[in-house]
Formats: structure tokens, sequence, C-alpha cells
């Protein structure tokens, strides 16, 4: 794929947009926010599945619904996001997208009832699914070659600190008054950076709207599979966010049972960990873009590995430094295959983020819930051997990758010449 020969500014004129301009940071903090928002959203559920099980009466694998229905609706429906977002335009759908999530998200702390929960969160994920396929478009649109991976990692720390925060403000609020408190916390936090995004986000200049023809569409998803790479990087997509959710979905009754017996607020803080990944998905989305992808990817995999080991073992520390390596592996992974996604899409590259993110998301739906059946037959060690063997094969998938033969044209920043 070319690059686009455009001056170094990013400006309103429709030049890409490249790090170290006024645009490229207002940009990123509009795309930051929706991070934060999504994510905070989406996983502020998942420290309170020990608390869903205590007052509704539900198993883990049930109160793991809570979150895996979310993520199963949204896998499907960000197949059509796209779509919507090629017909109607990025800004406006990521827009309501995040709106129409966080007034959702602030019903769920007050309706009654399990079954009323489960419900408002499988719309969300309806809802959801205007962001995330959509921003990634957006940054593969507006952002020159060289500045894409640093703008995508930023994206994806923005998640990182979303995830963290709502993971950690219902887990901690949760033990000092109730987890509706810090559900309705988050939801406003949401609000508030759905209405900073509408303000900051730059209108895109490379966007061509496209009408919703079914026909067109189906065309357009089965050329994405013709490439040689993108569907494998859709299944490291699934293998990536599967293994990193089901870390964080179990890893709450390991520890607030013996033998360590934590409160639930402490148990919420072990989610500040995910602050690691505000620095490894930039750090490494740039570092793979200074060496290529290939050549970082597997290193994110086999961090991961290690991680998992480090947490069958019983010290506390190396649980806990168990955790930060699957964190930094995975969010370095994901900012790296996401980029790379979009670099090889051509001009289907709202098809292509759809796809990726499509995988991704019914790897955090299937193996979220699915990870509840091992934990159930063999505590956390069952749990650890099934996280290890998804990670595996994403390392082999990363190494199948590495010999990917680069797109026909000049080189461009964080590719590399033709392997031999």
């Amino acid at each position: 794929m070319n690059d686009y020969p455009v001056p170094a500014t990013g400006t309103h004129d429709g030049s890409l947009i490249r790090h170290g301009t006024p645009l490229f940071r207002q940009a990123n903090l509009a795309l930051f926010a929706a991070g934060i928002a999504t994510f905070g959203l989406l996983y502020c559920v998942q420290p309170l599945m020990p608390e869903f099980s205590k007052d509704y009466g539900v198993s883990a694998a049930t109160s793991a619904l809570s979150l895996s229905l979310t993520t199963g609706v949204l896998a499907f429906a960000m197949l059509f996001a796209g779509a919507v977002s090629d017909a109607y335009g990025r800004k406006s759908v990521m827009t309501v997208s995040l709106i129409a999530s966080a007034l959702l998200v602030l019903l769920s702390a007050i309706v009654p009832g399990w079954t009323s929960l489960l419900v408002l969160r499988t719309l969300l994920g309806i809802s959801l699914s205007g962001l995330p396929a959509v921003a990634m478009t957006w940054l593969s649109e507006e952002m020159h070659p060289d500045s894409i991976g640093l703008g995508m990692g930023l994206y994806i720390s923005g998640n990182a600190i979303g995830g963290m925060g709502g993971r950690l403000v219902t887990g901690v609020l949760a033990d000092f008054f109730d987890w509706r408190v810090g559900v309705m916390v988050v939801a406003g936090i949401g609000l508030a950076s759905g209405l900073m995004f509408w303000r900051l986000l730059p209108p895109s200049h490379h966007f061509e709207r496209q009408p919703l023809r079914p026909r067109t569409l189906l065309a357009r998803f089965a050329g994405v599979f013709r490439d040689a790479g993108l569907p494998w990087m859709f299944v490291e997509g699934f293998l990536l966010l599967g293994a990193f959710v089901t870390v964080y979905n179990y890893i709450g009754y390991r520890l607030l049972s013996p033998p360590y017996n934590l409160s639930q607020a402490v148990v919420g803080l072990i989610f500040s960990v995910y602050l690691i990944g505000t620095f490894s998905s930039a750090w490494m989305g740039h570092l793979a873009g200074r060496l290529g992808r290939r050549r970082v990817l597997w290193t994110t995999f086999a961090l991961m590995l290690a991680g998992v080991g480090l947490t069958t073992f019983r010290p506390l520390i190396l649980v806990i430094a168990g955790v930060v390596a699957v964190t930094f592996g995975f969010f370095g992974g994901h900012s790296i295959v996401s980029s790379w996604v979009g670099r090889r899409a051509g001009n289907a590259k709202a098809q292509a983020s759809s796809l990726y993110l499509f995988a991704y998301y019914m790897g955090s739906s299937l193996a979220g819930a699915g990870g509840g059946l091992f934990y159930a037959a063999r505590g956390w060690n069952g749990v650890a051997a099934f996280i290890g063997a998804m990670v595996l094969a994403g390392l082999l998938i990363a190494w199948r990758l590495y010999f990917l033969r680069p797109l026909p044209g000049p080189p461009s920043p964080g590719t590399e010449p033709p392997l031999p």
C-alpha cells in the first residue's frame, strides 16, 4: 500500500494527519476519551461477577453472562457497524453509539432482577458496536501511514484507561457502598466522555459516503478473505481478547477465596494494572511501526504465555506479576494487529475492521464464558491451562505471520522489504 505524499502538518485542508501536529493531538484526545467510555461501559461489570453470584444466586459461569452476552452481540453487530458508517458518516455513528451506550448502562444500575440486567447488557452490545470498528476505520483513513501505529496505540491506551477505570470504580464502590452506585458513576463518566468526543474529533476528509448495497457489501467482505494475512489476524484477535478476558473474569474468584481472602475493594484495585496497557499499546505500536509488525508481534504472545504460567504459583506477588505480564502483552499485541489490519485492507477498511473486531469480541464472549467450565472443574489451574492453550496457538500464528509477504508497492514506514 503506497504512502500518500502529504505535508508534515495535519490541517483541515484534507491532508492526512501526522504525529507531532496540533490536529494529531486533538484527534487522539477525542479517541482517547472514546476509548475510556467504550471500555469503561463494557467492562464495568467484570469485578462485580462475584457480587452478582451472591445477590442473584447464580454460578460463576452464569454471572459471566453479564459480560459475555454483551461482547457476543457486540461481535455480530460490528459486522454491520462499518457499513452503517459508510452510509451515514464515521463521526455521527460513533457519537450516537457513545451517548446511547452510557444511557443504557445508567438504566442497568436501576432496573430490578437478573433478567432485566441481562437484557440491558445485551442491548448495550448493539449500541456499543458503532464505536470500535468505526474508530479503527477513521484512524486508517485519516492518519498518515507513519503515524497510524502511534495513533492506534494511543487510542488503545484510552481503552486501557477505560477498562481499568470502569472495573476499579465499580469494584471499590461495591465494597464501600453498593455495586449499583459504581455502575451509575461509570455511566456518568461515559456520558461526559461522549460529549467530549463529539466536540473534539475532527471531521473526516478521506471518507467517501457509500450507500448501503448488500451485494457490494458482501463482495467487500469476501474480498477481505482473499488476503493471505488478514484471516490469520482475525484469529489473533480472537485469541488475544479471549485469553485476556478469561484471566480477568476468574482471577477475582481466586483472590477472594483462601488462601488469599482479599476484600472486594482490594481485588478491584488489582485492575489498576490496566495502566500498564496505556504504556504498552502506544510503545509497542510505535516500536512495531519502526521495526516491523511481524518482528514484534510474537514477543507479545511469548510475554502473555509467561504471565499465565506465573499466575499458577501460590505467592500473591507472582500472581500479580503474571497478571501484569498478560496485560502488557495483550495491549501490545492488540495495538500491533489492529493497525496491521488497517494497513492491509485497502478499500475495504471498514469491513476488515469489522471482521477483526467480530473475531476479537467473539473471543471475549466464548472464551470468557467457557473459562467458567474450567474453573468449576479444575479451579484456577484449569483456567490457566485453557488460557495457555489459546496463547500458545496465538504465538504459532504470529510466527506464521512473520513470513507474510508485504503488499506490493514501495515500502512505507512500519513495513519491511519482501522476505526472500
